[in-house]
């Protein structure tokens, strides 16, 4: 994850060069996305990149707290099921529902 992280960090001084140096002529380069879509492209890449890494994080507290599984609203054990698929869920899937659900 964390050279995935520095690829995209890469791509994206790439990119900032590319737009402040005034080669890119996003409106006549029809073979291609234009400079402002790579841009957004990427800067969304990168925020849910860092989201993730926040996420494992916060599970890695858990878990070196010995709260690891345990939802953190009802206090009962989040489903192995939902772990695997989510393993930085801190609620069960009951109490994320409902709380979807408001």
């Amino acid at each position: 994850m964390l050279a995935r992280q520095g690829r995209l960090d890469a791509s994206l001084s790439d990119a900032r060069e590319a737009r402040s140096g005034g080669q890119a002529d996003d409106e006549h380069d029809p073979e291609g996305p234009t400079m402002a879509a790579t841009w957004s492209q990427l800067t969304g890449l990168h925020d849910d990149l860092e989201l993730e890494l926040t996420e494992i994080d916060h599970a890695l507290a858990h878990l070196a707290a010995g709260t690891y599984g345990v939802c953190m609203n009802c206090g009962k054990p989040i489903g192995v099921a939902r772990l695997r698929a989510r393993p930085f869920a801190e609620l069960c899937i009951d109490c994320a529902k409902a709380l979807e659900s408001h």
